[in-house]
Order: structure tokens, then C-alpha cells, then sequence
């Protein structure tokens, strides 16, 4: 069976281990808006191989020294990048 890079499928735990980050650091990043995951039924977090991309991304930008509001910054204009390239290659908006 194929998975999509968008299915949520790791829990917290497995996500911080998978981006080697403490647990709250995904809690935090997610209270300030920089990772949005999925949430079950029950309300627990899953995060998906595009979500622990996009933290792998935030803690480069840490580690770089750019602050939350930055980072917050270059991950919006990122994504909107991708929109744009997203759109320019869709054979439906020629």
C-alpha cells in the first residue's frame, strides 16, 4: 500500500525523534503557528512526512539563528512560492 507524503501517520514521540527535537518543541512551533499537524478522533497529534519536512525546516532556520516571527516569514513566502510554481505548472490555468 502507497502512503502519501500527506498522510498523518507518526505520533509526537516519533516525530520529535524523527526531526531530533524535544517533544515541546513541536508543541511550541505548533502554538505559534509554524506546524500545523492532523489530529485523530481523540484529539492526538499526527504528523505527516510533509510535517516532519517542514520541522526539519524550522530547526535549520533555528539553528541559523532566525527567530520565530523570521521563520514564520520565510516558511509564508515558501509556501506561497510553491503555489505559485504549483499553478505555473497546471496545464488547467494555461
Amino acid at each position: 500500500m502507497e502512503r502519501h507524503a500527506q498522510t498523518p501517520v507518526y505520533g509526537i514521540a516519533v516525530a520529535a525523534q524523527l526531526a531530533g527535537v524535544p517533544e515541546a518543541s513541536l508543541r511550541l512551533f505548533e502554538a505559534k503557528g509554524l506546524l500545523t499537524p492532523a489530529r485523530s478522533d481523540g484529539g492526538t497529534r499526527r504528523y505527516s512526512d510533509d510535517d516532519i519536512a517542514r520541522l526539519r525546516r524550522v530547526t535549520d532556520l533555528r539553528e541559523e539563528g532566525v527567530n520565530i516571527a523570521g521563520i514564520r516569514r520565510v516558511l509564508d513566502l515558501e509556501d506561497e512560492n510553491a503555489d505559485l510554481r504549483s499553478r505555473q505548472a497546471s496545464p488547467e490555468d494555461r
